[in-house]
């Protein structure tokens, strides 16, 4: 395989460049560098060019001479007909204009805002409905007890709930700990350090026990609801149902909702507890405060009303993040995009819901459970 070449001669007393050998993309690629030097060097006095020479070109060697002869054919130029129509082909691409992109106007940026101020709306008039057949769900078991999905919310219950404990048990621990060290560090600077189980107790207990296995219901459960769904969606398993007269409602969320909203609380009692024994051992490391000690004074500290708020928020989280997961997975178009799309959706909106009935417990139970002293 003859690598390309370059040379310079003189013709009955005019410069020429000659090109010879195979201008590919196997010959020229190691040797770029080099060729485009060669080349800007020949190009600069104007001349002829003699490419009869050339066994092979391809478009790799096209683009190194065009972009030496400055994007046009030189005057004089000796090649083949097969050769000059590569050339051709490149000056055609060459001459396209290019997309200008246009400025965003006042008014399209209004109507992007309209249409996300849309979207939403739709979102919550689809979550509202999605809400009320829970409800009228509810009313149909309370008069038909038969018909309870006992199965279906037994099996809800087992994945949302028994299988999430090694998890939240583990994460409960260590925020625990993390807890209970840091608020030592500070502690210990006043001589404070037996208000650590009033610290412990009520952040684990009130807030930070309910909130943070919300979260991980939200990422870990909530994202399975919404993925199961959408496969069904996308494989047309809840349209076969509706054809055969079995109502989606009643047997895929329902039991979803039901099932979460009496796991969550069990699940909150279970993570605050070993939260509260992972503060006591870093309690009990850092400022030689006995388990005895922690347990007698904790329930003087953290009043039993703490406990119910904690497990009422545990409840109603319980039931939006199964809501929002239902919700996003019946939205779920019949592509993989959309289901992905969908799932991500449902876990942040889920959590920022968390958040949001948070605060309003928060407003709503300030007076409430405040502890009477040590």
């Amino acid at each position: 395989m003859s690598a390309a070449h370059i040379e310079s001669i003189v013709r009955d007393g005019e410069r020429v460049v000659r090109l010879a050998g195979r201008w590919t993309l196997a010959t020229t690629s190691e040797d770029a560098a080099r060729l485009t030097a060669e080349l800007s060097r020949a190009a600069e006095p104007a001349g002829s060019w003699d490419c009869l020479e050339v066994e092979a070109l391809d478009s790799a060697g096209a683009i190194l001479l065009w972009r030496a002869w400055g994007r046009a054919l030189p005057e004089l130029l000796l090649i083949r007909p097969e050769h000059r129509r590569i050339f051709e082909r490149i000056d055609t691409a060459d001459q396209v204009p290019r997309a200008v992109v246009a400025p965003v106007s006042p008014l399209q940026g209004a109507i992007v805002i309209g249409s996300a101020v849309i979207n939403i709306g739709r979102h919550v008039v689809d979550f509202v409905a999605l809400i009320g057949q829970f409800g009228l769900n509810l009313a149909h078991v309370a008069r038909f007890p038969a018909d309870l999905p006992r199965r279906e919310i037994s099996a809800n219950l087992y994945k949302s709930g028994v299988r999430a404990m090694p998890v939240t048990a583990l994460v409960g621990f260590l925020i625990g700990v993390v807890l209970s060290y840091l608020s030592a560090l500070q502690l210990k600077q006043f001589g404070a350090d037996i208000f650590i189980i009033n610290i412990i107790g009520l952040g684990l207990v009130r807030e930070l026990g309910p909130v943070l296995v919300a979260v991980l219901v939200a990422g870990r459960s909530g994202s399975a609801m919404t993925a199961q769904l959408g496969v069904m969606r996308v494989t047309e398993e809840i349209d076969a149902l509706s054809t055969m007269g079995v109502q989606r409602g009643l047997r895929l969320i329902f039991p979803k909702v039901v099932a979460l909203t009496i796991a969550m609380p069990l699940l909150v009692l279970w993570s605050t507890a070993i939260a509260l024994i992972g503060g006591m051992v870093s309690a009990q490391v850092q400022l030689d405060i006995s388990y005895g000690f922690f347990f007698q004074t904790l329930p003087r500290v953290v009043p039993e009303a703490n406990l119910w708020i904690g497990l009422a928020k545990g409840a109603v989280f319980g039931m939006f993040v199964a809501l929002v997961a239902c919700h996003f997975g019946l939205r779920v178009r019949p592509n993989t995009e959309s289901l992905s799309a969908n799932t991500t959706a449902s876990v942040v909106t889920a959590i920022t819901l968390v958040i949001i009935i948070d605060a309003i417990f928060a407003v709503a139970t300030r007076g409430i459970g405040l502890p009477g002293g040590m």
